[in-house]
């Protein structure tokens, strides 16, 4: 069956390669555009992030809390892509994007980022992760050898 033909039929094509791109493509993105510069930003801007868990009742140690998210967004996003530890790293993004999509929603009327516009990024990258931690990293992940997750594949 040629490859159009399996593209429009409704039958798995490869659903590991499909998790594969998921990955590298979500992955490569987070850490680029999002992690790096949150991550080599220092506690100044660990501190900023960090307050926002106020949205979710915690109002203590900023700077730990913005340090986990800036962790998450750089090396949980290096984790999922190499398939290791794979559900604790997307659970840990997920968490970090249910914050982010929270912030966005508390923002003032007139703020260009308030509202149900300015959260849906983070909305989608909560969906993605979520997601991905019930789909699991697929077959074309780093395994130890004690990682039977896809065994039944």
């Amino acid at each position: 069956m040629g490859f159009v033909k399996k593209v429009l039929s409704n039958r798995a094509i490869d659903q590991d390669a499909g998790l594969l791109i998921l990955r590298l493509g979500i992955g490569f993105s987070m850490v680029l555009s999002h992690g790096w510069g949150k991550i080599t930003a220092g506690p100044g801007m660990w501190s900023g992030l960090g307050k926002q868990m106020t949205h979710v009742g915690i109002d203590f140690a900023p700077v730990f809390w913005g340090f986990m998210a800036s962790f998450s967004e750089f090396f949980c996003s290096i984790l999922i892509i190499l398939g290791l530890f794979f559900r604790p790293a997307a659970g840990l993004l997920a968490f970090t994007m249910l914050v982010a999509t929270l912030r966005h929603l508390n923002l003032p009327d007139d703020d260009p980022k308030a509202g149900w516009s300015g959260a849906s990024h983070a909305l989608e990258l909560l969906t993605v992760y979520v997601t991905l931690i019930y789909a699991g990293a697929g077959r074309y992940a780093i395994k130890f050898p004690w990682d039977r997750s896809d065994m039944n594949r």
